[in-house]
């Protein structure tokens, strides 16, 4: 191995996680310009670590969610050990995720206490409450302190323009007409979604008050049921509304959200993909908290009606009647976005 320094950065495991791990990152290379970051990182978020620039080389985990894997960890823990690491960044919280550099003998393994990492993270970091995301992860880049660092820079992802032609041509999206983004879908579980006929009213709202507009449904193929619904909905309108869940890899949705004039989303992933990529965004948020992990891009809208039964942070509603995200108007969440498509309704 060569001299120059190197970190390993053990990536979350969510996609919106990781695009708020990005300024961590950022920092790092602003301090040391010459260390090597290289990331490990689950199947499902390496599509977004590939669109950071400062992520020098990316490793693929070989771990099933939630297990163990002892074997596994022990066999990647050698492998990274003969890379040479000066410093390890743990973000995910788990103990399971601390293992891995303490038995590749990293002499300096940055985190979180988590699940009581005594040891095995040496350069510990107590957690604020209520600290959002971005600085969460921006805090390890120095000592631990008491206060959260001010003055981030928001997560960027980059992507290259052929990507984005590539990827509406495969779909016949015109780029010369305008596109909305709508994510009707969340993987953490029902509480955090907006009604499918509320997603496809404002559908047609899109589409009455602009002119060749294409509304995008993004998703994964579980939200692909969920997008239907939607279509359904938006019957009026429905050969402009694309349901795209599960027709496209994320590599291909954060490229194609490059695209976008705006994106209405839950608070998911797809969310902070099209932040990080600077896309004007309205976050609609229930079951969770706006200002733990809000959208940044330049032009951003987070709606939650605060209700006093939430954030309750469940998958479901524990009361049964979903009343954060029921009780969220069309009408609201089309004042926000009318103003953001009026430039393009011309």
């Amino acid at each position: 191995m060569s001299n120059q320094p190197r970190a390993l950065v053990i990536s979350p495991n969510w996609i919106g996680d990781a695009v708020m791990a990005q300024p961590l990152l950022r920092l790092l290379k602003q301090a040391h310009p010459e260390l090597a970051i290289e990331v490990l990182a689950p199947p499902q978020v390496v599509p977004v670590w590939r669109r950071i620039r400062e992520a020098d080389h990316i490793m693929v985990t070989p771990f099933r969610h939630r297990a163990l894997q002892l074997g596994e960890r022990l066999r990647t823990a050698r492998s990274l050990r003969q890379r040479g690491y000066d410093a390890a960044y743990v973000l995910p919280n788990t103990l399971k995720y601390a293992l891995i550099p303490w038995l590749a003998g990293i002499p300096n393994r940055v985190g979180y206490k988590g699940e009581m990492r005594y040891g095995m993270i040496n350069v510990m970091h107590h957690d604020e409450p209520q600290r959002s995301m971005v600085p969460f992860y921006a805090a390890l880049a120095d000592a631990p302190a008491p206060a959260a660092p001010s003055g981030l820079p928001r997560p960027t992802l980059v992507v290259a323009s052929e990507e984005t032609e590539a990827i509406c041509r495969r779909l016949e999206i015109a780029r010369d007409r305008p596109l909305v983004a709508f994510a009707p879908g969340a993987e953490f579980g029902i509480a955090k979604r907006w009604p499918p006929a509320h997603y496809g009213e404002l559908a047609a709202r899109v589409i009455e008050a602009v002119p060749g507009v294409q509304v995008a449904l993004l998703g994964s193929p579980n939200d692909r049921a969920t997008c239907e619904q939607v279509q359904t909905y938006a019957a009026a309108a429905a050969g402009s509304v694309l349901n795209l869940a599960g027709q496209t890899t994320l590599d291909e949705a954060i490229a194609l959200t490059a695209q976008a004039s705006a994106m209405v989303s839950n608070d998911s992933g797809l969310l902070h993909i099209a932040s990080a990529l600077n896309r004007p965004v309205i976050g609609l948020y229930g079951s969770t908290d706006p200002t733990y992990a809000p959208p940044l891009s330049a032009v951003s809208r987070t709606i939650s009606l605060r209700l006093e039964c939430s954030p309750c942070r469940k998958r479901e509603c524990p009361l049964g009647h979903h009343d954060c995200m029921n009780k969220m108007s069309v009408e609201r969440v089309w004042s926000e976005l009318a103003p953001i498509l009026a430039p393009v309704a011309v």
